[in-house]
């Protein structure tokens, strides 16, 4: 038997075979030249995360960034989850003041949103939100320009950059978007909310990572800016219960782009002026001997009501705790404390500041100086007057200590055997005699319940007047 021969190879099969010969040997070629990139995870050496607790308020840290590429920013930040506890919307908040602090507070707020988010409107609406979610918070300052040029004094670690970095002097907004940057804040100030952020406090650009990041719980992103909240009980919304205080500042950088903040720094470098006069004639005493955070003063002669808060935290200086009281009238003003309620109610102004609990509180006697926010004004001083007290006499040495009976107070006797009682006066108890307090059975005769001396008054009922003959009624 022969053997079988080979199948003839068909050019069909030859291609089939030489194709999957190339694909065998370019595919492995392929993936080696132009293998898929790996994402690197980046280490960033941030503090250890900590959750404050309720009875400590946390610190408002300076901006400080690490040092990382845009890249390698933007990469750590990706790995950042958003929270997905509950996100609620912040209350509107609705401003209240004059008209010169309202007009001042509405162009810090705009420069803060035009110069953070820059000409976009849903960026714009959610840096407002933080700046006055920082306002009710009480690790914050309690007015929007306190908020927006906190830190604006140093040349670094500022809470908005650009209030320490020369960017105002710099760039000026052009017509068009400082306009629709005031109507943001316009709207925000008469209590517009933007959601997406709720209750955020800290914000950055996903292309920088700060040192602060790591305490913070990650919530929104609205353009490039990421938003954050405190951890545990500082970042929910009962925290957020501060409300603002009067006297927005006037904010020298902003004199060139503000007519308010123009006029307001002219008008702080007048009280200025008159304020250290004041302490140079030593109308504005230094702080009380027995207590150095107290301050006893007598108002200078001139200054207008809207500049007592500045006067007050120029006298204070960097007192973390200071208690200003200002009188109008020099011959009103006490010397030392504490105050008597006359002077109480004399008292023209009162600031407090406490920075260990983030208070600071100033507020005007209304009856002095009008103001349209009543939460700025004082509580009515209600001085009492009435008779004075008489002791009781002296027990002579050796007297016995008989009971007395207690006046005011209603005693019970019974009505009815095996009943509840009717109530009968006695009369006073002496300070220095003691109490004897006697349970009555249920059939004991109406005696009374607290002994008293043999000589006690008989309390005698008031009789009824007789009552009228009942008229005769005649059926129909």
């Amino acid at each position: 038997m022969s053997p079988a021969l080979p199948a003839r190879v068909t050019p069909r099969v030859r291609a089939i075979l030489s194709g999957v010969a190339i694909l065998a040997i370019a595919a492995p070629a392929y993936v080696v030249t132009h293998a898929p990139a790996i994402p690197h995870r980046v280490r960033v050496p941030l503090p250890p995360k900590r959750v404050v607790p309720q009875a400590e308020l946390p610190p408002v840290e300076p901006v400080e960034f690490v040092r990382l590429s845009m890249d390698d920013a933007r990469a750590y930040n990706d790995q950042i989850p958003f929270s997905t506890a509950p996100n609620p919307a912040a209350r509107p908040f609705r401003f209240a003041g004059t008209g010169d602090d309202r007009a001042r507070a509405l162009d810090c707020l705009a420069t803060a949103v035009l110069y953070e988010a820059g000409d976009d409107t849903r960026g714009e609406r959610a840096v407002a939100q933080v700046v006055l979610n920082r306002l009710r918070h009480p690790a914050f300052p309690k007015t929007v320009c306190g908020v927006v040029f906190e830190g604006s004094e140093r040349s670094t670690g500022c809470q908005f950059s650009f209030t320490c970095d020369g960017a105002i002097a710099r760039w000026k907004p052009n017509e068009a978007g400082w306009r629709r940057a005031r109507e943001v804040a316009a709207a925000a100030l008469a209590g517009s909310v933007y959601k997406p952020v709720g209750y955020a406090t800290h914000y950055h650009t996903d292309w920088v990572v700060p040192y602060w990041q790591s305490s913070l719980v990650k919530l929104a992103a609205v353009g490039s800016h990421l938003f954050f909240r405190w951890e545990g009980w500082w970042g929910t919304p009962p925290a957020f219960d501060r409300r603002q205080i009067a006297g927005e500042p006037a904010i020298a950088q902003l004199a060139a782009i503000s007519d308010a903040h123009r006029t307001g720094a002219a008008l702080a470098e007048a009280d200025a002026a008159l304020a250290e006069g004041a302490a140079a004639t030593g109308t504005i005493s230094g702080p009380l001997a027995s207590d150095p955070n107290s301050f006893l003063v007598t108002l200078p002669a001139g200054l207008i009501a809207e500049s007592f808060p500045q006067l007050a935290e120029q006298t204070c200086g960097d007192r973390p705790l200071c208690k200003f009281s200002a009188w109008s009238d020099r011959a009103r003003t006490p010397a030392t404390l504490p105050l008597e309620p006359q002077q109480i109610a004399t008292m023209t102004f009162s600031y407090l500041r406490d920075r260990s609990t983030g208070y600071q509180k100033a507020l005007w006697n209304c009856q002095q100086i009008k103001r349209n926010d009543p939460t700025q004004c004082m509580k009515v001083q209600v001085l009492m007057t009435g008779s004075p007290v008489v002791a009781a006499p002296a027990l002579a040495a050796g007297e016995p200590r008989a009971p007395i009976e207690l006046g005011g107070v209603r005693r019970v006797k019974d009505a009815r055997p095996g009943t509840s009682a009717i109530i009968e006066p006695v009369s006073q108890l002496a300070p220095d005699r003691p109490l004897v307090i006697k349970p009555l059975g249920k059939a004991q005769s109406a005696r009374p319940a607290i002994p008293g001396p043999t000589s006690s008054p008989k309390i005698t009922p008031v009789s009824r007047a007789p009552s009228p003959p009942a008229a005769a009624t005649k059926m129909p």
